[in-house]
């Protein structure tokens, strides 16, 4: 999709486009109470990377493939600005192109300067690896890495979609996304130390050595429906609620609510339930085939931590919930009718489940503010700087705040050039 040389200047850090700001001139703002979580531990987020689960549970996910990053790459993904290779390059061209092709051909006219530009020269072994994971997926690709997809940068590619049919569409969508951004310089952020090893390992230095960078290419899951898709949350090793992930409004979800939670419930028991390593506390994501089928795809395993979207659920919810085979708590009639009907179909069938294991679904209801948000775009926080974000979430009295420090801030700047222009 790209031209050779494209060059597009800014850095991937979005906040970077606003100007310097004066604390006292903006409304001051008291942080929201973090929620009671236990303590984050590196080793937690280390097995929520993809690399480190996906060995275990390659037959659940979607055709996948991973790419170590060099550090060559990483500081190609951290450089302000975003330059993108040339469409052909001579130097490491694609094993899956016959020498015999058109591309052999282009090489011959090539120029010093061109190469000297092209960026994927310092990662020539990545470039070729995207390149042939694109073809051996069949030609489109859904990124991310170790635990982020770049889906905050949608709106920089041609059709706003996550799926990439060129190494250009790849890293265009990794350079400009603030997710990606996060899993770079912040993975290990409100952390602590969880053995005297990661004590160790903090003092020596160590830094993203104790990372294995990875690329992740997924290959599309044909007829993607993302009303299907789920988050899935796990404490003490059992599963206790269940949230709808897209924030839209689907009629044909609520009549599918006990088979909803009867294939997440019997999925998490006979695959993660006894084999995940990364402790008895997490958060996972799957995607249900219905209604054409029962297939179960894990999509991603995530942190139990407030960097996790709770989605429809709030996580002073999800803790407040009893602990495991005691049920849940403050649970309203929907989800009593819910578990009702569930026990009595369990009860026809012969199921000896308590009704009090099984774990709560929350979907968009018709009414729901959710579904009707329509002047709030979804990651809209991470296409313009956070100040603007945080002007126009206190309405209009905030954005007329807003655009009066803005003014100020300008006229101050002005009369500074006009004192150094004096001088």
């Amino acid at each position: 999709m790209s031209q050779p040389h494209s060059n597009i200047h800014g850095s991937h850090t979005h906040n970077a486009l606003t100007p310097p700001t004066l604390p006292h001139l903006l409304p001051q703002t008291t942080p929201p109470t973090p929620p009671p979580l236990p303590p984050l531990t590196k080793s937690h987020i280390l097995h929520c990377s993809y690399h480190a689960w996906y060995p275990r549970y390659r037959h659940l996910v979607p055709p996948s493939i991973l790419i170590p990053l060099p550090p060559a790459f990483l500081a190609y993904l951290r450089a302000d600005g975003i330059i993108l290779p040339p469409t052909t390059t001579p130097t490491h061209p694609d094993p899956l192109t016959p020498p015999d092709s058109d591309a052999s051909s282009d090489s011959d006219t090539w120029s010093t300067s061109e190469a000297d530009t092209d960026p994927s020269l310092a990662w020539p072994d990545v470039h070729t690896a995207v390149q042939r994971g694109i073809r051996t997926l069949g030609g489109k690709a859904l990124p991310k890495l170790n635990w982020s997809a770049p889906k905050d940068a949608t709106w920089m590619v041609a059709g706003n979609s996550m799926e990439c049919c060129s190494a250009d569409d790849v890293y265009l969508l990794l350079k400009s996304s603030d997710f990606v951004s996060h899993d770079l310089e912040q993975w290990d952020y409100g952390c602590v130390a969880s053995s005297s090893s990661e004590e160790e390992e903090e003092e020596g230095g160590k830094g993203e050595e104790e990372v294995a960078y990875h690329l992740v290419l997924r290959k599309p899951l044909h007829n993607f429906n993302p009303a299907c898709e789920f988050r899935c949350f796990v404490r003490s090793s059992r599963l206790l609620a269940i949230s709808q992930r897209d924030l839209n409004y689907y009629d044909f979800l609520a009549p599918l609510r006990p088979r909803i939670i009867r294939l997440i419930t019997s999925f998490f028991e006979k695959e993660l339930q006894k084999t995940f390593e990364g402790g008895a506390d997490y958060v996972f994501d799957v995607y249900l085939s219905l209604p054409r089928s029962e297939r179960v795809w894990l999509i991603d395993v995530n942190p139990w931590a407030p960097r996790t979207d709770p989605g429809l659920w709030s996580w002073m919810e999800v803790l407040g919930m009893r602990a495991p085979g005691e049920g849940v708590v403050g649970g309203g009639e929907e989800e009593q009718r819910q578990q009702q009907q569930i026990a009595s179909e369990d009860s026809d069938s012969g199921s000896e489940e308590e009704v009090d294991d099984l774990p709560e679904l929350r979907l968009v209801g018709r009414d729901d503010p959710e579904a009707y948000a329509f002047n709030t775009p979804q990651y809209s926080a991470h296409k313009l700087p956070k100040d603007v974000v945080d002007a126009g979430n206190e309405g209009e009295a905030g954005l007329r705040e807003f655009l009066g420090t803005w003014r100020e801030i300008e006229r101050r700047q002005e009369r500074e050039d006009d004192d150094d222009g004096g001088d």
